[in-house]
């Protein structure tokens, strides 16, 4: 079939990849597409339920098994959504079992993959970002910060679950953090190897972009706040609420970026035989020298996917069928003129230790609420058919506003249609926007 006369069809079969709040948002965007007609997920939860078939029995890395359930229910795409097994090599697996995947191969999903690889990376190609070093023994990380500036710092090099960066303000904070990294092994193997980086400062904004190997189309900006607590204090976390677009992401800095900082990295990858297809997040700090880069990632944010996706025009599918076939200079993104807020109402204790299997009441006001979203993170069905608690992150409360400020005021007000024991969130998602 013609790429055209597929574009028609308007029966499609699409599993999604993965089991949290950015999947539901993805199954949302995917259920709106005018040529998806049926929607798979694995693991899935309880949200995604409620627009696609799900199997919780398979497991994101249960690649064989994965690639049997797609065959199995003849689907035309599987978007694979988590970083795990993109970096694991997902794609590969099902590429090779003659499936349509979107994502970055094995190859390309390094760039977040690999801390060090990609700082690397950037070093090679002038991509502004973080003066750094890297280290293999933990000895030797410590004779180096002895001489080095505070605060500084420390990240495990692999993949953490977003947790595994260390901002040390004292040198003893610093050793605690190697011994923490490389020899305690908190964030398991991703500590094998750690990059040492300078503290910079200044505004952290998210953009996320849809790539096709050459041709690079960002979307529109997001800002995250990782820290568990008001006021970013706490640990970090996979993310306690995000608001899109960010005020301090302004033309000017978008024009650098698309330059020295987008492109750039789509052709540094090209140019080292990692072609990348599928998503990349941008996690730059707006210093007072110029915007560079915080980190990579090789997918959806999370979640910042609920705050983006809920604002794109476009038909998913369009946009995913030109990264596969490299026809994204075709496409141009569309986004709505507003703003919108997500507010995540999390398990309190998290992100160390906390109860789960509590029933979530309210749910049901979110019908045919135009503007009002609950997105699903951690959420599964009881043995009564029941929704409970699942996760450290539950629900991602997302609203959209004419404005940031009223998307704001209506993600809050929403977050309290909703109710389960030990529920807790951040009160200050989308402050700064007062500052701006």
């Amino acid at each position: 079939m013609s790429a055209a006369a597929e574009r028609c069809r308007s029966d499609m079969k699409v599993l999604i990849v993965g089991g949290g709040g950015r999947e539901h948002a993805i199954a949302v965007s995917m259920k709106k597409s005018r040529r998806v007609e049926k929607i798979y997920c694995v693991p899935g939860n309880a949200g995604i339920a409620q627009i696609a078939e799900c199997e919780p029995s398979i497991g994101v890395m249960d690649f064989d098994k994965i690639v049997e359930y797609a065959k199995e229910k003849q689907v035309d795409l599987v978007f694979v959504a988590p970083d795990d097994p993109l970096v694991g090599g997902l794609v590969d697996v099902l590429k090779e079992a003659g499936l349509r995947a979107f994502g970055p191969d094995k190859k390309a999903a390094v760039l977040e993959g690999s801390k060090a690889f990609s700082k690397d990376l950037m070093k090679k190609y002038g991509i502004p970002t973080a003066a750094y070093e890297t280290f293999d023994d933990a000895d030797a990380a410590l004779a180096y910060l002895e001489n080095a500036e505070m605060p500084i710092v420390l990240k495990a090099d692999g993949l953490a679950l977003g947790k595994g960066v260390l901002i040390c303000n004292t040198l003893e904070e610093a050793k605690a953090g190697v011994k923490e990294i490389m020899l305690d092994k908190h964030f398991g193997s991703a500590g094998n190897r750690m990059v040492i980086e300078e503290f910079m400062t200044g505004r952290e904004v998210s953009v996320l972009s849809f790539v096709d190997g050459r041709t690079i189309r960002t979307m529109t900006s997001a800002q995250d706040h990782k820290r568990a607590l008001d006021g970013d204090r706490g640990l970090n976390t996979g993310g306690m609420g995000n608001f899109s677009p960010s005020p301090f992401y302004t033309k000017e800095i978008d024009d650098f970026c698309q330059k020295h900082i987008y492109q750039a990295t789509v052709d540094a990858m090209a140019a080292e035989g990692r072609e990348f297809k599928g998503v990349i997040f941008f996690g730059l700090m707006l210093t007072p020298k110029g915007s560079k880069v915080l980190e990579f990632n090789a997918r959806f944010g999370d979640p910042e996917a609920q705050v983006v996706l809920c604002r794109m025009k476009n038909d998913i599918m369009d946009v995913v069928d030109a990264c596969i076939d490299g026809t994204l200079d075709k496409v141009e993104l569309e986004f709505e003129d507003n703003a919108a807020v997500c507010v995540v109402l999390a398990s309190q204790g998290y992100p160390v230790s906390y109860e789960k299997g509590f029933e979530i009441k309210g749910l049901e006001k979110f019908e045919g609420k135009e503007d009002y979203y609950c997105f699903h993170a951690g959420t599964k069905f009881d043995g009564q058919g029941r929704i409970v608690t699942s996760g450290g992150r539950v629900l991602g409360v997302t609203a959209k506003g004419a404005t940031l400020k009223e998307a704001r005021a209506k993600a809050y007000e929403a977050a309290e249609w909703v109710d389960f024991a030990n529920k807790y969130m951040r009160h200050d998602i989308g402050k700064a926007i007062d500052e701006a």
